[in-house]
């Protein structure tokens, strides 16, 4: 050990006996699962549709022919089983834990397939949902995966964290919404994801505009569009815009989330995630 020895092994370039180099805190997944990439989709706040951002980009994989699934990390406020239609709860055997796999083949896992009833809540401290969803990683059998989604709660708490640092995120989808509040979160998320070394694909902006059913004029019900202002602003990409529809509302409601074509908003999104996955 030299004299000078500070004990901080990051800022050292001596090779002594006493150098600890940093622990990795990933956990191992399970040891039938084959996952290529995983893609976390994130927000500072609540209610900006990540959830739906999330399913769009999971079935959008689906029909390109990449095999997709979806770790719902969102324990206490589960929603995708809904979107997808899901009623049916998880199996397992001797190994793990099986998915649920949907209409479409994406492969779902969330608290919401383990409880006895869907409107159960989920009271549990953070050290417990954080080892949950480690456990969504480790004990689950999701077999071969090219693209895994996870579907973050909101903010920059337990979970997100959990998520950053043991699962190996490959890149992260921030979404949004027009309002100016909204926006000046987006900046936590991008913060918190620049501290965590993951990298951020871009970003999509949810709610952005109504069309007018006679006039085809877009009316920005929440104020005009901060995405691209947002996308200068933290050097991001703008991968696309979802307006709101009533068909949309509704599918989503009958869990028929999978019939949705959101290749005219999500377009830029699903090729900039199969360029990751072919990377």
């Amino acid at each position: 050990m030299s004299e000078n020895c500070t004990h901080n092994c990051s800022s050292c370039g001596e090779n002594c006996s006493s150098r600890k180099e940093p622990q990795s805190l990933l956990v191992p997944q399970n040891s039938l699962s084959s996952i290529k990439k995983v893609i976390g989709v994130v927000s500072g706040k609540g209610g900006v549709g990540k959830s739906l951002v999330t399913s769009l980009m999971a079935a959008g994989m689906q029909k390109e022919g990449f095999r997709s699934a979806i770790l719902d990390a969102d324990i206490t406020g589960p929603s995708i089983p809904k979107l997808f239609g899901i009623h049916d709860k998880a199996s397992g055997n001797e190994y793990g834990i099986l998915p649920v796999v949907s209409s479409k083949g994406t492969k779902l896992m969330s608290i919401n397939l383990l409880l006895e009833n869907d409107t159960d809540p989920v009271v549990w401290r953070g050290p417990v949902i954080g080892g949950t969803v480690k456990q969504f990683w480790t004990d689950v059998i999701w077999e071969d995966i090219d693209c895994m989604f996870v579907d973050m709660p909101p903010g920059t708490g337990d979970v997100p964290l959990t998520v950053f640092q043991s699962l190996p995120v490959d890149g992260i989808i921030i979404v949004t919404s027009p309002q100016e509040l909204v926006s000046m979160i987006v900046e936590k998320a991008v913060k918190m994801a620049k501290l965590m070394n993951i990298p951020i694909l871009g970003i999509v902006e949810n709610m952005s505009y109504i069309e007018c059913p006679d006039c085809k004029k877009k009316i920005s019900v929440f104020g005009e569009s901060k995405i691209d202002e947002t996308s200068k602003t933290f050097g991001i990409d703008a991968l696309g815009q979802i307006p709101i529809k009533s068909d949309i509302a509704a599918l989503c409601d009958a869990g028929r989330v999978e019939e949705i074509d959101a290749s005219e908003w999500l377009g830029k999104a699903i090729e900039k995630v199969k360029e990751v996955v072919n990377a």
